[in-house]
């Protein structure tokens, strides 16, 4: 085995003996930076026509919180794997957004969290929606124009990185212009186009806006889409033509908020779906009313006739009051089995302006991954993630098939956590499964990390490789998968 030395540390103050529920155990953060060429495999072999970088950001803080700590209050560390001529390289890196750095300077944390209230806030500056909250960028990635572009659920910067070598490349600007609001989490590139669609939310008037880089980096549209107050969407959706953007019940209340108290309940109002032309304005949207829920992540959306098909994970019980008086509470009721999480389609039909929807599964499942070239198009195949319950941990998968119903179930080993997958398309292959799919765990047992490789068509096999980790790593939600035609060099 190759001896491997971290390639830097950055300062920390917490302890090594943290118990912290949401800094220990299988969320136990790092703070050293890796660089492993070959990576090492202890099952199987690196398939020779797997060939791309799986991406992966994880909440990983490095200081005590002002008051109370929330797991998604974690700097952005981005874990990064490049496959290509059956061999692949790792790295890991920190986003060194302006938040990070300013917190190693001073060595303990500056803004307050999203547990906490934003008057303790040493610092009340950035971008985020709520505002006197730091720009963790810790939330999501994708892979645009060859660079890693990280990002924030309560919006922010788009902090670029290096995609062959996560070297900081700062935060986005676009001819040097960047929305105040900031951007959002869960931003879509379309493949056939090479577009990054994206959106931002707040607590000013229009409330909502959404836009349009094109493949060669320039902002080419920014439009508002005005709402009746603020909201908190999380995700988006793009057809061939279209947007798909949203306006949910679950918000804050606004008598606390005129209080400057930010605390989220859901409201008795019906789920509001907005359908938008790429490149239309405000005259241009079409709103469906559809029974009220609160989703998450959205795992595509199509046209379909005079339809917009869009799919995700409805909540049969988006706000949980969980029965336990652990210190696991707050991070409990992300819980898949307590929010109800099933994958779901809305039909918006655009000439009659009418939405029907339907549960496409009754099993709890969520942060669905589908072939990007299907992104905006009809697709077959979700691979989704399974809870461990009462956790909002990943203890396994499945590959749900929406033409036949069928399902495909990985279950890992216990104590073994995975994260969202990406889905690698075989260069020369043809049908929407050709494919493999790629994953990092987090091993509490043993003490390790690995990543592993299954072949799209059958799961639930196990893995065609494992690779080893230089260091556990902490469990994490989003991740992407860029083929190598798009990566540089």
């Amino acid at each position: 085995m190759t001896i491997v030395q971290p390639t830097d540390e950055l300062r920390r103050t917490l302890p090594d003996d943290d118990d912290h529920p949401y800094r220990s155990g299988p969320w136990r953060p790092q703070h050293r930076e890796w660089t492993v060429d070959d990576v090492e495999v202890v099952e199987g072999a690196i398939p020779e026509d797997l060939d791309g970088l799986y991406a992966r950001n994880t909440e990983n803080p490095l200081h005590e919180s002002i008051q109370r700590y929330h797991p998604f209050d974690g700097d952005g560390m981005v874990h990064a794997i490049r496959f290509g001529g059956g061999k692949a390289s790792y790295r890991n890196r920190f986003v060194r957004t302006e938040g990070l750095r300013a917190e190693q300077e001073a060595g303990t944390s500056l803004w307050a969290g999203l547990a906490e209230d934003p008057r303790k806030a040493v610092r009340t500056d950035g971008r985020t929606a709520r505002g006197a909250m730091k720009d963790a960028s810790s939330t999501d990635l994708v892979v645009h124009r060859g660079e890693v572009l990280t990002s924030f659920w309560q919006c922010g910067e788009l902090q670029r990185l290096d995609a062959a070598t996560l070297e900081d490349r700062g935060p986005t600007r676009w001819d040097g212009w960047f929305p105040d609001e900031g951007v959002s989490a869960h931003t879509k590139v379309d493949e056939h186009t090479g577009e990054l669609f994206f959106f931002n939310y707040g607590k000013a008037a229009p409330y909502l806006h959404f836009g349009c880089v094109d493949r060669h980096g320039k902002l080419v549209h920014y439009a508002p889409v005005p709402l009746p107050g603020p909201r908190l969407p999380h995700d988006m959706a793009i057809t061939e033509h279209f947007v798909v953007l949203n306006d949910l019940p679950m918000y804050w209340d606004a008598d606390l908020l005129e209080r400057g108290v930010h605390a989220v309940r859901m409201h008795d109002e019906p789920t509001r779906l907005a359908v938008v032309p790429r490149r239309g304005g405000a005259a241009d949207v079409q709103w469906f009313e559809a029974d009220p829920t609160y989703v998450l992540h959205w795992t595509n959306a199509f046209e379909d006739g005079d339809d917009v098909v869009l799919e995700g994970f409805h909540q049969g019980n988006p706000s949980p009051k969980p029965d336990v008086d652990d210190a696991m509470w707050m991070f409990r009721y992300l819980a898949l089995d307590w929010m109800e999480t099933r994958l779901h389609r809305w039909r918006l039909n655009r000439r009659t302006g009418v939405c029907t929807e339907e549960h496409v599964r009754d099993d709890f499942t969520e942060f669905g991954i589908i072939n990007g070239r299907h992104v905006g198009r009809e697709h077959r195949y979700v691979y989704a993630a399974q809870g461990k319950p009462g956790w909002f941990l990943f203890d396994g998968f499945v590959r749900h098939d929406l033409q036949t119903g069928e399902d495909d179930v990985l279950r890992l080993p216990d104590g073994v956590y995975g994260s969202e997958v990406g889905v690698a398309p075989k260069a020369h292959g043809t049908a929407e499964d050709d494919a493999y799919v790629v994953t990092f765990t987090t091993d509490e047992t043993h003490d390790r990390s690995e990543c592993l490789v299954l072949d799209a068509k059958r799961i639930s096999d196990g893995p065609i490789t494992r690779l080893r980790l230089p260091e556990r790593i902490s469990s994490g939600t989003h991740a992407a998968w860029a083929p190598g035609a798009s990566l540089p060099g």
